[in-house]
């Protein structure tokens, strides 16, 4: 826990608040920033093992980021006790989704719909060089690969980012824009995050 920052006090938390809600960018990170020492609490009630933290700790942040954008100051509740509703409903709904997909699944499956309501199926995100049905049918039953290569093959950032823009593990879809905004960098570093990540993938397709 020392590696995190101390959370606010009240007085410090309303005086952040208010700032971020005139526009003040900056003050959005700190009040993420200084309660990811909650994230990290809330995490240790749900990791199965060492090697989970990293990724909990980024979906916890998903959370805190949530409630860090939609949290109302005229409630009469602080923003760490919505915050942790938030980080705990986000780590719950990874770990169902999870759990969901650790059997084996078909490239075929859906895993979410689009923008416009169009179902996304696995192998509309890995797209091979080649239009080759064969080479689909022999991916079909190798799609378990794929989520291990997800889980094992990119960082911590590349799986959050490719997570997040595909609605992976039936979680919910995002844009480059709103990916940019939750994590507080641009959106082309976003992008170049992403297509650096699909990069490393195609190596094992």
């Amino acid at each position: 826990m020392k590696s995190f920052p101390q959370p606010l006090t009240a007085a410090e938390e309303r005086y952040y608040m208010q700032k971020y809600t005139e526009g003040d960018l900056e003050a959005k990170h700190i009040l993420i920033e200084r309660n990811l020492r909650l994230v990290a609490h809330i995490v240790k009630k749900y990791q199965t093992s060492p090697d989970d933290t990293e990724d909990l700790l980024s979906i916890g942040t998903i959370g805190l980021i949530k409630a860090v954008v939609t949290f109302d100051p005229d409630k009469s509740v602080r923003l760490g006790t919505y915050a942790a509703r938030c980080i705990e409903n986000e780590l719950l709904m990874h770990l169902r989704a999870k759990k969901k997909t650790s059997r084996e699944v078909s490239l075929y499956d859906p895993i979410g719909t689009d923008r416009e309501g169009n179902e996304i199926q696995l192998f509309d995100i890995i797209e091979t060089e080649e239009d080759d049905a064969h080479r689909k049918i022999e991916l079909k039953d190798d799609i378990q690969t794929l989520y291990q290569r997800v889980e094992a093959a990119l960082s911590p950032r590349e799986r959050l980012v490719l997570k997040m823009r595909y609605g992976l593990y039936n979680e919910e879809e995002y844009t480059q824009r709103e990916i940019a905004d939750f994590l507080g960098i641009s959106r082309s570093y976003v992008s170049r995050i992403e297509k650096s990540a699909i990069e490393k993938l195609r190596e094992y397709f």
